[in-house]
């Protein structure tokens, strides 16, 4: 439930049916009317600006009209208290009662929210290469994602659109064919760079490459053979990492080479639209428009060897997942130095009638080291998501082993899951940022630990309260700051959510995980929970909030992808 969404409709409602206001309202004013959660609420748990938003209709002091709109506010039947403030604010102060059980005042049904079908296009790995540190933030990203629109119940399906037909691939069995065949996938992930490597120095290996992938696209059996011998391999070792970072399965790994099959059906469209040109042996799109400022290339449709490109690929999964799926939205997570290349596919898209769900892509910064250039290893390498992990593990691993503490490698494995992802989901996506292994494992400030922590905390609480017979029960009495806080807290849990999702933002969760465990371990200081000198109601009161806080939290957590251990 959004409480925040029952909470602001019920204060407009009440206003509407002001007589003198009634009179005057617009719908425009209505929808400049902003109910705000305060960050600090020393004052009020919601804030209004109504007053000052009818000030030029009503021709009277924001003070007057506000001081008009208080006795409708306090006849709510949730609203403790309602005051004026400042040129005229008004502050609102929710009853006790309320914050305990939101549920009991909210009449009707739940929020009323369509569901969305929502096709995301994340990882998008490439065959024949592991894992690294370029595929963290798609991966992450993309599949907290995922998670959050399936909780709000929007129809997702999540498509991991490989690199597998393009030029990577003729490198790789050239290679194969001079070479020999990979054993694992170790020999593959040495077979694309060595072979990428010759073809900047020597030509010839060049156009080898490039007609060997110009064959392979036309259906050459020895070289799918090779192609179906490697892939395999490639495609169980891209699974284990992503197993490893607890990454949902993705519904289609359907990339370049599966959708081959509908290029041809693009092809007519383009051709009957009178989009293609012919141009110095290729074929391409023109987009460019005249309000473009800035330089707009064509898309390339087909290179000037014959290859399929990477745009003809993008446009024939477009077309396969709108027909197929019939799709609201396709979302695209990919480095945001993709932002060229699909503002090219988009336009061709939409010049193709091709547009009928909204295309958006959404692009991230650079990991960058305490130097601010791309983060590498100490040796200067590319890290893959294996040393990623395993940097963060033996960071974990030495902070317990400094504090006396023993954990199993399990436990290790998901504190360092946590530190690793948390620690990308609380940027904004579209922000660069500095990964250290070190900081990112404290077990105190901004991190993934600090709230696994919490959570094992709250989990030790609980189990404790079931073998003493606690029976958690909101009471009466009045709240202390620090347990409203807690509960204002987790009723803004909805709001946030529907908020990450709209905005496509995934540290608007991350960040309220956190702020969430900071209530949480400020309640649990200032209200003691279990101990002997509390009373009996005031310990069921009190677990009753520890339940309600437990709830969310873990819930947060799962839409992070992190997994909470036993203990810490």
């Amino acid at each position: 439930m959004n409480v925040y969404n029952f909470i602001s409709d019920n204060i407009k409602s009440v206003i509407q049916q002001i007589d003198d206001i009634k009179a005057v309202l617009t719908p425009d004013i209505l929808n400049s009317i902003a109910v705000e959660v305060p960050k600090i609420r020393d004052f009020g748990d919601y804030s209004t600006n109504v007053a000052m938003m009818l000030v030029r209709v009503m021709k009277r002091s924001p003070r007057e009209i506000a001081d008009m709109i208080v006795p409708a506010l306090l006849g709510m039947p949730f609203v403790e208290s309602a005051s004026v403030a400042g040129p005229g604010f008004i502050n609102i102060r929710l009853k006790d009662e309320f914050l305990l059980n939101p549920e009991r005042f909210v009449t009707g049904t739940a929020d009323d929210v369509r569901p969305l079908g929502v096709d995301m296009d994340y990882g998008s790995y490439n065959i024949g290469k592991k894992l690294h540190i370029g595929h963290l933030r798609t991966t992450v990203v993309g599949d907290t994602f995922n998670r959050i629109a399936r909780f709000l119940g929007h129809k997702t399906k999540s498509y991991n659109h490989m690199g597998d037909w393009g030029l990577p691939m003729g490198l790789i069995i050239a290679w194969v064919l001079k070479h020999g065949m990979p054993k694992n996938a170790d020999d593959i992930n040495a077979m694309y760079p060595a072979s990428y490597a010759r073809a900047k120095e020597d030509k010839e290996w060049l156009e080898y490459a490039q007609k060997i992938t110009v064959e392979l696209q036309n259906g050459n059996p020895e070289y799918n053979e090779i192609y179906n011998t490697f892939a395999p391999m490639s495609l169980a070792q891209i699974s284990k990492i992503l197993k490893r970072l607890n990454i949902l399965p993705f519904d289609e790994n359907k990339g370049e080479r599966l959708v081959a099959e509908y290029v041809p059906d693009v092809q007519k469209i383009l051709e009957e639209k009178n989009l293609l040109v012919h141009d110095a042996g290729a074929d391409i799109i023109p987009v460019k428009m005249e309000s473009d400022t800035a330089p707009m290339p064509p898309v390339l449709w087909r290179s000037s060897t014959g290859a399929q490109t990477y745009a003809a690929a993008d446009l024939a999964a477009i077309y396969y997942r709108t027909k197929t799926d019939n799709p609201d939205d396709i979302v695209y997570f990919t480095d945001s130095r993709q932002n060229l290349h699909f503002t090219q596919v988009f336009r061709a898209a939409k010049m193709a009638g091709m547009d009928s769900a909204n295309l958006q892509h959404i692009g991230f910064g650079t990991i960058t080291g305490a130097d601010g250039k791309p983060f590498k290893t100490r040796d200067g390498s590319v890290p893959s998501l294996d040393d990623m992990m395993d940097m963060v593990a033996d960071n974990v691993r030495s902070r317990a082993n400094e504090s006396g503490k023993q954990l199993s490698d399990e436990t290790v494995e998901m504190i360092a899951l946590a530190a690793l992802k948390f620690n990308d989901l609380m940027h904004d996506v579209k922000s660069d940022y500095v990964f250290d292994p070190e900081s990112v494992t404290q077990f105190e400030g901004r991190t993934g630990p600090y709230i696994l922590y919490t959570a094992v905390r709250l989990n030790a609480v609980s189990k404790k309260a079931d073998a003493v017979g606690i029976v958690p029960a909101p009471d009466t009495g009045a709240l202390q700051a620090a347990e409203r806080n807690l509960l204002l807290r987790l009723l803004d849990f909805g709001r946030v959510i529907e908020n990450a999702f709209a905005r496509r933002a995934t540290d608007l969760v991350a960040n309220y995980t956190y702020d969430l465990a900071q209530d949480i371990n400020t309640f649990y200081h200032h209200c003691p929970i279990l101990r002997d000198d509390v009373a009996e109601n005031v310990k069921k009161s009190r677990m009753f909030i520890v339940n309600m806080a437990r709830q969310i939290l873990l819930q947060a957590i799962d839409l992070m992808g992190l997994r909470v251990p036993d203990e810490m």
